[in-house]
C-alpha cells in the first residue's frame, strides 16, 4: 500500500504502512479538538494531546498499520479514528449528515491542528440524534505522514469549520 501513497504524493520522502479496515470507526475529518492538558507520544516524540468528538460510522476505512500494531480490532467500548472517502456524514453541532467541505489553511502560532488518524477513541454511551459519538485522543501539530513536529507556516488540509482552534487534519506533503 506504500506505493499508492507515493503515487498520490510523489514528493513524499517517507511512506506509511496502510491497511484497510472494515467495521465501526470514528471519522474525525470535520471535527475540532480541545487540549486535554496531557501529552501523547508518537514514534518516541512527545506532543500536546487533544480530544475531538467524532461520529462513529460503519464500513471500509483506511488506517496506519504501524500505529495500530497491524490490527483493526479495537478493545471493547472503543473504536479507532480512521480515514474514509465518505463525503456526507454526521457533523457537529447537531450531528446530522452534511456534505464535507475540505479547506486548506496555513498554521500560525495561534492556529494549530490535531491528528486523530489511527488513534484510539472512547465510545460515548448515549447517542445524539441517533448517532454514536466517540471521544478521540491524538497529538497536536503532528504530521500523520511521519510524526514530525509541525511548525507555523505549514499548509494543512481539513474538513473542520474555520472557527475551531485545533481542526483535525493533516499537513500537505
Amino acid at each position: 500500500m506504500k506505493i499508492l501513497i507515493f503515487l498520490l504524493f510523489p514528493n513524499l520522502a517517507f511512506a506509511v504502512n496502510l491497511m484497510v479496515c472494515n467495521g465501526d470507526f470514528a471519522l474525525c475529518a470535520a471535527s475540532g479538538a480541545i487540549l486535554t492538558g496531557k501529552t501523547i507520544r508518537v514514534d518516541g516524540k512527545e506532543f500536546p494531546e487533544a480530544m475531538a468528538v467524532c461520529p462513529v460510522l460503519k464500513g471500509r476505512s483506511l488506517a496506519d498499520s504501524d500505529l495500530m500494531k497491524g490490527s483493526c480490532k479495537a478493545p471493547p467500548g472503543k473504536v479507532w479514528s480512521l480515514f474514509s472517502a465518505d463525503t456526507t456524514y454526521p457533523q457537529a453541532p447537531d450531528w446530522t449528515p452534511v456534505t464535507a467541505k475540505p479547506r486548506q489553511y496555513t498554521m500560525t502560532k495561534d492556529m494549530g491542528m490535531s491528528n486523530m488518524w489511527s488513534f484510539i477513541c472512547d465510545k460515548q454511551p448515549k447517542k445524539v440524534n441517533g448517532v454514536t459519538l466517540a471521544n478521540c485522543y491524538g497529538p497536536v501539530n503532528e504530521s500523520p505522514w511521519n510524526a514530525a513536529h509541525l511548525v507555523p507556516g505549514t499548509n494543512i488540509i481539513t474538513q473542520a469549520p474555520i472557527e475551531v482552534l485545533y481542526p483535525v487534519g493533516g499537513n500537505l506533503p
